[in-house]
């Protein structure tokens, strides 16, 4: 579990593909030294599983449903990635509750700068419209963010300048995908309601 707050920024060092298996080798940031195998992280909002830890880097296995779901299979050496260590049951959550279990990819329709905020506004499947609402949340590439405006095909999220330096969304550009994680309360409502 997770809260969207991302910690820090890393670069891709190495990636080796095999048939339906990514191996994925992401630089150590020096703050993470109680990291050990098995522990969980997420990459761009993707809780991934540290499989070894050698030569400053933790390595991911990437398995074919995660490379189908996420924007991970696009990763190549020297990209950047927002990384988020697993929750402490007795730490403040900042964001949301983020399981890390993305749901899909989405398109960065339009990015619109205004004084002091970006707007950004993300395509998203339809089939998970019904858990995007104004005033919710939503997750992209592990980013905790509050839903503005909602149409039947987007929805529109606000980043204040920290966030855009902070996280790898500053770089991204119109037409770029973005990881998906709505909201896991929302799932639970509408399912009980079903």
């Amino acid at each position: 579990m997770f809260t969207g707050i991302v910690e820090t920024v890393s670069t891709v060092k190495a990636l080796s593909k095999k048939q339906n298996l990514f191996t994925l080798a992401v630089e150590k940031p020096k703050a993470f030294t109680d990291i050990k195998i098995g522990d969980s992280i997420a990459n761009d909002g993707a809780c991934l599983t540290v499989t070894a830890i050698k030569g400053g880097c933790f390595y991911f296995d990437l398995m074919k449903e995660t490379l189908d779901a996420t924007t991970l299979k696009h990763l190549t050496p020297g990209k950047k990635v927002n990384l988020e260590r697993a929750m402490k049951a007795e730490a403040r959550i900042g964001g949301h509750f983020v399981t890390g279990h993305v749901d899909a990819v989405g398109v960065i329709k339009d990015i619109r700068t205004l004084p002091n905020y970006v707007e950004y506004r993300i395509s998203v499947p339809k089939p998970l419209m019904c858990y995007v609402v104004p005033k919710g949340s939503i997750t992209l590439d592990g980013i905790s963010l509050t839903v503005g405006e909602v149409t039947k095909t987007w929805c529109a999220v606000y980043f204040i300048p920290h966030t855009l330096e902070v996280t790898t969304i500053g770089l991204k550009k119109v037409g770029d995908e973005v990881n998906i994680e709505t909201d896991l309360l929302a799932k639970y409502i509408l399912k009980s309601k079903g």
